[in-house]
């Protein structure tokens, strides 16, 4: 029986480890957590905010992830979109999905990231 999400992982280009510390450390307010030994000599970065984990794994023929994506509850969304703006990230919203506020946005390397928060 599936009892909860461990993690989702994205793709990333060689060499970006930079640029998504950059944007998932000090946009999105993630802390990057320590890869085992083992996994670390392949690159990639790992970050995690409360429960939630986000690893970004290299991929040699990388392709971004354009229409899958992992979709991120927040809380006090608008201030969340603002400081995702003012640091310089793309917010896109979305009003399709009844009773809740959404955007979407993309890391540097170009996977796409839900965000959203439950509306009354």
């Amino acid at each position: 029986m599936i009892a909860a999400l461990d993690h989702v992982q994205l793709a990333a280009p060689e060499g970006s480890e930079d640029a998504l510390r950059a944007y998932y450390a000090d946009i999105l307010g993630m802390t990057e957590i320590p890869k085992p030994p083992v996994l670390a000599a392949r690159g990639g970065c790992w970050f995690q905010a409360g429960p939630v984990q986000l690893h970004l794994g290299i991929e040699q023929d990388f392709r971004p992830a354009k229409k899958a994506h992992p979709g991120l509850r927040v809380t006090n969304i608008e201030a969340y979109a603002a400081r995702l703006a003012g640091r310089g990230a793309e917010v896109r919203w979305d009003g399709d999905l009844p009773g809740h506020r959404r955007f979407y946005s993309h890391d540097p390397v170009g996977n796409r990231l839900e965000f959203l928060e439950r509306v009354a």
